[in-house]
């Protein structure tokens, strides 16, 4: 019984029954076996098998091109869109993406977990507060893979941590205007009607100015 060895493969030459008792311990996923009937010269059959252990192995290393170059194109098709987009909405689109980045980057956002334990709501099922609170209007979210975010700076630490009653009133403001993502950026960004101030960092302070600087944002878009 003899061996000999290719990367990826191996051959083996012996008997048939040689060669089974060895195949009973080998973890191969495939096999192939040759025959030889009538060539009895050991020397000649190493030589048939180790040109056969090569070829297979040159063989392999095509396929495997093929399908490395398959799973790039199938990696391309993916990552594309799957029609040609116009210019002007890929940049649109890096900008969406920067500004959520910039949202993120904040560190102003808290998951129905985080947001339970400040307030002492029940951890059992930490989402159901929060989400009540969003339904009614009350706060905002903004969602990012498959999570539910909450501003901090929408939480009033007075009441132990229950949406500030502005919010309501700015979310209405903004309704059918921007989703959470919008009133996020919004609330992050420079205000020049609030004298180049952020919204969230007067909204517990002066939240008559950021109503009205609210209301502007809509005015100034609906009027363009």
């Amino acid at each position: 019984m003899r061996t000999s060895n290719n990367p990826g493969f191996s051959t083996l030459v012996g008997t048939p029954k040689e060669v089974q008792t060895h195949l009973g311990t080998s973890q191969a996923g495939r096999v192939l076996a040759v025959s030889f009937d009538h060539i009895d010269d050991a020397a000649t059959i190493q030589i048939l098998v180790d040109n056969l252990s090569n070829m297979a192995a040159a063989m392999a290393e095509v396929f495997k091109e093929r399908q490395e170059k398959q799973s790039l194109d199938r990696l391309a098709d993916v990552l594309l869109p799957s029609y040609p987009v116009a210019p002007h909405i890929m940049k649109e689109a890096g900008m969406q993406t920067r500004a959520r980045k910039a949202v993120l980057d904040s560190g102003n956002w808290l998951t129905a977990l985080e947001l339970a334990e400040l307030a002492d709501l029940s951890l059992t099922n930490p989402s159901v507060q929060p989400n009540k609170w969003k339904k009614a209007g009350q706060i905002f979210a903004i969602r990012h893979r498959g999570i539910d975010y909450f501003p901090d700076y929408g939480l009033d630490k007075n009441t132990h941590y229950r949406p500030l009653k502005v919010m309501a009133q700015i979310i209405e403001i903004f309704s059918g205007q921007k989703d959470g993502w919008g009133m996020a950026f919004w609330f992050m960004s420079v205000n020049s009607f609030l004298g180049g101030k952020r919204p969230q960092d007067l909204l517990a302070v002066e939240p008559e100015r950021v109503i009205a600087a609210a209301r502007d944002e809509v005015e100034g878009v609906l009027h363009g």
